[in-house]
């Protein structure tokens, strides 16, 4: 999953498109960037079920209404409010929290989480995702925040279900042809080591 984060937003259907182009179809745009709904209500237009478009940093449910009200199909969040989590499953829409701890992650599970992000990955390293799957095989986890391109690898050994990549893949000022060779480089990783990532639960 590529995050588009205070990406600008002249600039987002054409990062989008690069994406797309080298692979990668999941896109979060977070909700911190300014002009978000309209970079989303773009992405939408123009990539249409070419991609899977979330939105990222949702902290409330008026956040998340216009988020989805504006073309998002997936909501994220960099923590875990159970209540909020549900009120947006039972009615159909994915919501993948953040969570940091074995508790935080059960709690985010149980809430009816499509899958938990753990944030932030990079200040544990992949050590901590497997430590984390021992007791929680169940649970499919998303490392972001300090995942790269070369520690990319060793998140799937550890156990990860999949990769969320901001700054390490979308770099402020980066040509598109440079952001889609990323993509490609990211998208032989994954199918390098997809044969080792846990199946899919039935909820996403």
């Amino acid at each position: 999953m590529a995050i588009l984060r205070r990406t600008e937003a002249s600039a987002a259907v054409g990062m989008a498109e690069a994406l797309l182009a080298g692979g990668i179809d999941t896109l979060e745009v977070t909700c911190d960037s300014p002009g978000v709904l309209s970079m989303i209500q773009a992405i939408a237009s123009a990539l249409g079920d070419n991609v899977l478009l979330g939105a990222g940093t949702v902290l409330d449910a008026q956040t998340a209404q216009a988020a989805l009200d504006a073309g998002a199909q997936f909501l994220v969040s960099p923590h875990t409010d159970p209540d909020l989590v549900r009120s947006f499953t039972s009615r159909g829409t994915p919501w993948i929290p953040g969570a940091f701890t074995a508790t935080e992650v059960l709690t985010a599970w149980r809430a009816g989480a499509s899958v938990v992000k753990l944030f932030p990955a990079g200040s544990v390293g992949p050590a901590y995702i497997k430590d984390l799957r021992g007791p929680l095989r169940e649970v499919p986890l998303l490392p972001t925040g300090g995942v790269t391109l070369d520690n990319a690898v060793s998140f799937f050994e550890a156990g990860a279900w999949g990769l969320g990549m901001g700054s390490a893949l979308v770099e402020h000022g980066i040509g598109l042809g440079d952001l889609e060779a990323r993509a490609r480089r990211l998208c032989a990783i994954v199918s390098a080591h997809s044969a080792k990532a846990p199946a899919a639960p039935a909820r996403v």
